[in-house]
């Protein structure tokens, strides 16, 4: 039988009672502990320097330091779900990568949905860190974690695989790349192109920003690439 996991999360609003609300609906779905309730991001800064944190339920509009300015500046934060009151803070959600955006009065249904996504999210990162392939570059084999690679391009006869630290160079066929990697983090915007879908960190127009590089996106599959990326994962007004 599959060992259930488990996310350590803080719950952090400057409601009580909206706290409260919370972490009832996080006690019913098995999975989420809730380590702390904080009522502010002073309180939220002291709990992470003390225990590790996989999740945050993020108020936005709080005293002191808003969850938007503590998220921005604290250092490689946990992954965070806002919940707010406000719509408006949808786009900056979207823009820090945040898992969800609830907005209040939230109700368990949507909570559960939420909480669902956070444990397929942290479900995905196990299993892919220990997901590998060696890539033949002239007299060797190089190791590569599928989830460090960025992109993949192909040059003719060659396939240059991108990761944020080296590119390798191999000879090879894009489709056989595509092949070996799994679909469900990459896509193919592009026939020269593979990308992987976490790594994508804006979209502007056909061109889709992969660290400091920029991937174009073919016409005739724009709708279908911006579909697999995107998914359920910008509100709507």
């Amino acid at each position: 039988m599959k060992e259930k996991r488990i996310i350590r999360c803080v719950i952090t609003d400057d409601e009580p009672l909206a706290g409260q609300g919370l972490l009832g609906y996080a006690k019913q779905t098995g999975f989420l502990d809730v380590v702390a309730v904080c009522e502010d991001a002073l309180q939220l800064n002291t709990v992470l320097k003390e225990q590790p944190v996989d999740l945050l339920f993020l108020d936005i509009e709080m005293p002191y330091i808003s969850g938007i300015e503590f998220l921005k500046n604290f250092p490689n934060p946990p992954r965070v779900i806002f919940t707010t009151a406000y719509e408006r803070y949808a786009l900056q959600g979207f823009e820090l990568d945040v898992l969800d955006y609830l907005v209040k009065p939230i109700p368990l249904e949507r909570f559960l949905k939420a909480a669902n996504k956070a444990y397929d999210f942290f479900s995905a990162q196990e299993v892919d860190a220990a997901q590998f392939c060696f890539i033949r570059t002239g007299n060797k084999l190089e190791k590569v974690l599928f989830q460090d690679i960025l992109f993949a391009e192909a040059l003719e006869n060659y396939v240059a695989i991108y990761t944020a630290d080296r590119k390798i160079v191999t000879h090879a066929t894009l489709k056989s790349v595509q092949e070996m990697l799994p679909s469900r983090i990459f896509v193919q915007p592009h026939k020269s192109y593979l990308v992987s879908i976490p790594h994508v960190s804006a979209i502007e127009g056909n061109i889709l920003h992969v660290g400091k590089h920029e991937i174009p996106v073919s016409k005739y599959q724009k709708e279908e690439v911006l579909e697999k990326i995107v998914s359920n994962r910008v509100l709507k007004k």
